[in-house]
């Protein structure tokens, strides 16, 4: 047996020979802990799952079985997506009804992939200097002034009408079960506990959420007890309002489509939205009747590029999905100089150059990307242009972090000039005197655990796919506990108004203004292979989304794994883009790695100007779906890190 270890690779030649006999434990052990970072992991924590007539996946068990429950009723998965979004929405996994639903679809008889944005707009009012005049450096991160528009509400119809095949009632029977009364988990119980304070200063949150308070014994938990039955009886009756509107458009002639619609125009236009804007309003929310009934969804074109033979699909510059493709194009040139195959899977080398392509990629984020609908128009086709990637990737330092990486100048491979050439020749990512990197007017106000906390908040994924060729990935999010409730609709208010920026400087096309979108973290994707699906992926948490999406993918395409593999594989977290919540602020060499890293991986990193930390699970939440087109089947891949939870048939 022959080991050579090369740029923290291991190549390993084995001689079937009576020597083989000889080496003794230790050694094997030894060998085992070498090639860990070479080759893939057949033991998972969760079997993969296989599936030829459905397959549904989510964050939460009971949210998958209201998915199962859709094909067995004769359903497609749009409508088990959709289910699952009801349901999900209900029990608070890390997003409410007033939040903001995101989704890539395959059509099956068009043969293309269409984009849902149904992301919430800023409303009335809410500019820098309505926030400036509050002290404020940003939107805040909770509460009515952290509230875009709803946008989930509208997304899951739309979707329904378009592409679905059931029923509004069929489809949201499992939600409103739900809402009547369902056993809690332990993991939205904790979370309301951990946020009870800030829960209690909104009066609707807190008779919703702190069912067991005794204001004579404080020193009791106030959140529900994981099993306790939790009952939302205002979302009941909405939810039922919707449903109420649906059967009455049916009667009265409405074919199924414009019977759903009827139900959307009620809740953006009706008493539904009446009940909403009052409940925002009185808690000191900016939301209008006119904001809900202006606000539209868009279908759309999604973008793409081309990695190898394989184009992947990720929604438009209004979240961070772009920055995914950006990573893809550098990475195919690195590939072709040295594949990354032959650095090793998470080897020193392999994580320094992934590392090194994100801090390109995310600084063009963190500068250009915003709401496509509104101006200025962000430079898509430069970010997205193959050229540009080759005038990126001669930016990069193979030997150390590089940490004051700034945005390029897309402009230059696109028509158009830069209208914001001053501040991207000022913009900076120059320490501060806590040792993190933000430019002077954006001082640290919150600490460490905080900051941790934001870059990973909110979200949950759905997949979902059938036998007929339909495919759904979708990321929705927003009014996560702690959510504002919006009066008596039971409705939880979203807070993705803390993406925006308040400071041209920082971002000219994500500062908040009415009816703007803010540029959010969520991200699904999808992956065709010779025109036909081959991979439907999504992820929640902030802004580790595409970043643990981008090494997802390489693990099968390039490493080789399974689907479920895949999904639990030790992946690393960068810091060094700047957070999308909260203060906005970076950490350049900042680095999340697993505990399984090898020693000398260690070393190596910190030698090259990293500073890392360690943690047991470092996948993050990915959820997804392996095609495959000769068998007529499909595997899915339910992660490990949470609650995620997957059936199929």
């Amino acid at each position: 047996m022959i080991l050579e270890l090369r740029n923290g690779n291991v190549d390993v030649d084995f001689k079937l020979n009576q020597s083989l006999k000889r080496i003794g434990t230790v050694p094997i052990l030894a060998l085992a802990l070498l090639t860990q970072s070479v080759f893939t992991y057949a033991d998972t924590a969760k079997p993969m799952l296989y599936g030829k007539h459905w397959i549904a996946i989510t964050g939460k068990p009971l949210a998958v079985t209201a998915g199962a429950r859709m094909f067995h009723q004769g359903g497609n998965a749009v409508d088990a997506a959709c289910a699952m979004l009801a349901a999900t929405s209900t029990m608070f996994d890390v997003l409410s009804w007033g939040g903001e639903t995101q989704a890539l679809i395959y059509h099956p008889i068009e043969k293309r992939v269409i984009a849902i944005n149904a992301l919430g707009v800023a409303p009335t009012g809410a500019t820098p200097e309505f926030f400036r005049a509050r002290g404020l450096s940003e939107p805040p991160a909770y509460g009515p002034l952290a509230a875009v528009t709803p946008g989930t509400p509208g997304g899951l119809l739309v979707m329904l009408a378009e592409y679905g095949t059931l029923s509004l009632k069929d489809v949201l029977e499992p939600a409103l079960e739900m809402a009547g009364g369902y056993p809690m988990e332990a993991q939205t119980a904790d979370s309301i506990e951990r946020f009870a304070d800030t829960i209690r200063q909104w009066p609707a949150s807190r008779e919703l959420f702190l069912v067991n308070e005794d204001p004579d014994n404080p020193e009791r938990r106030a959140a529900p007890n994981p099993g306790q039955i939790f009952v939302q009886e205002d979302l009941l009756k909405t939810l039922s309002k919707l449903v109420e509107t649906e059967t009455e458009a049916l009667a009265a002639g409405l074919n199924r489509r414009d019977a759903i619609l009827e139900a959307y125009k009620r809740f953006y236009t009706g008493d539904i939205a009446e009940d909403f804007v009052a409940g925002s309003r009185a808690l000191g929310g900016l939301h209008t009747m006119a904001d809900l009934a202006e606000w539209q969804l868009h279908i759309e074109e999604p973008v793409r590029t081309r990695y190898r033979d394989i184009d992947v699909y990720k929604l438009n510059t209004w979240v961070q999905g772009p920055v995914m493709l950006q990573s893809l194009n550098l990475l195919e040139i690195l590939n072709n100089r040295e594949p990354l195959k032959h650095m090793g899977f998470n080897s020193a080398r392999y994580i320094h150059h992934l590392y090194q392509v994100m801090n390109l990629a995310f600084a063009d984020r963190d500068f250009y990307y915003g709401d496509p609908y509104l101006p200025p128009e962000e430079p898509l086709s430069g970010l997205l242009s193959k050229r540009y990637a080759q005038a990126r990737i001669a930016e990069l330092n193979p030997n150390k972090n590089d940490p004051f990486i700034k945005p390029g100048n897309p402009y230059k491979f696109q028509k158009g000039k830069h209208p914001y050439l001053e501040h991207l020749e000022a913009w900076t990512n120059e320490p501060s005197a806590d040792g993190s990197v933000m430019p002077p007017w954006q001082q640290a106000s919150v600490g460490q655990e905080t900051h941790n906390t934001g870059f990973l908040a909110g979200t949950t994924s759905i997949q979902a796919a059938d036998k007929t060729g339909w495919v759904v990935s979708v990321t929705p999010s927003g009014g996560w506990v702690p959510a504002a409730i919006a009066g008596s609709t039971g409705i939880g208010m979203s807070q993705r108004m803390q993406s925006f920026v308040l400071e041209e400087s920082q971002n000219p096309y994500n500062v908040v203004k009415p009816g703007q979108r803010p540029r959010a973290t969520l991200t699904p994707g999808m992956a065709l292979k010779d025109g036909k699906p081959y991979l439907s992926f999504a992820v929640q948490g902030g802004d580790i989304q595409d970043q643990v999406l981008m090494q997802f993918f390489l693990s099968i395409v390039e490493f080789g794994m399974n689907v479920q593999e895949a999904v639990e594989a030790p992946y690393f977290w960068s810091y060094q883009m700047r957070n999308s919540f909260g203060e906005h602020r970076a950490e350049p060499g900042r680095l999340l790695l697993n505990e399984s890293t090898p020693i000398w991986v260690r070393k190596a990193l910190e030698n090259m100007d990293y500073r890392l930390e360690f943690r047991e699970k470092t996948s993050g939440p990915i959820n997804a779906i392996e095609f495959h087109p000769e068998s007529g089947t499909f595997t899915g891949g339910a992660s490990n890190f949470g609650e995620d939870y997957g059936l199929a048939w």
